[in-house]
């Protein structure tokens, strides 16, 4: 009894580990990576992306993730005049300051007039333009305590490259809640 339990517990902890590793099936927006910055920092050019985003009056990750989530997610779940639902990508963008702006990117195959109008009228749609990032990556899960702390390692890294950039704090979040492995998260600066 002992050998089918220890049996069934390697299986088990298998299952998940594959389903973990196996990768996503969930669309990214492709960009170029332009620099490597001590091997850890990149600087990447992202084409112009088309989102949906509703903008939270709170300025902290802890306060703005979860509501700005669902509002947003609502929109793509079917809360649209089509009630067409939107496959979802990662990452979720956050873009911090003294509100939030939380943002899902939409898939490639639409442009921002094939997109059916939200029914939620503090989800909007819009086209954010080309831009360059420097983008610091970590795993696990994300706090406004973690997210600060890479921010303020990103600054140092460009600070010491003498590279300028602007100021408000963008956030990338890559995975589900339950997702326990290989968890992606990214803090970036837009360049000047």
């Amino acid at each position: 009894m002992k050998k089918v339990i220890i049996g069934l517990s390697i299986l088990v902890v298998l299952f998940i580990l594959t389903v973990s590793f196996m990768g996503s099936s969930i669309e990214t927006p492709s960009y170029e990576v332009l620099q490597t910055i001590n091997r850890k920092v990149e600087v990447r050019r992202y084409p112009s992306l088309v989102l949906a985003q509703t903008q939270m009056q709170a300025a902290t990750y802890k306060e703005s993730s979860s509501k700005g989530f669902r509002r947003v997610a609502s929109y793509i779940f079917g809360g649209n005049e089509q009630e067409q639902k939107i496959a979802m990508t990662a990452p979720v963008i956050m873009e911090m300051g003294e509100q939030t702006e939380l943002s899902f990117v939409m898939p490639k195959q639409y442009v921002i007039e094939s997109l059916p109008k939200p029914m939620n009228q503090q989800v909007h749609l819009m086209q954010k333009e080309a831009r360059t990032l420097a983008v610091l990556r970590f795993g696990g899960y994300s706090d406004d305590q973690k997210i600060e702390k890479k921010a303020k390692e990103l600054k140092a890294v460009l600070d010491a490259e003498g590279i300028a950039f602007d100021d408000k704090l963008i956030y990338m979040g890559y995975n589900a809640p339950w997702d326990f492995i290989g968890r992606r998260n990214e803090v970036a600066f837009e360049l000047q």
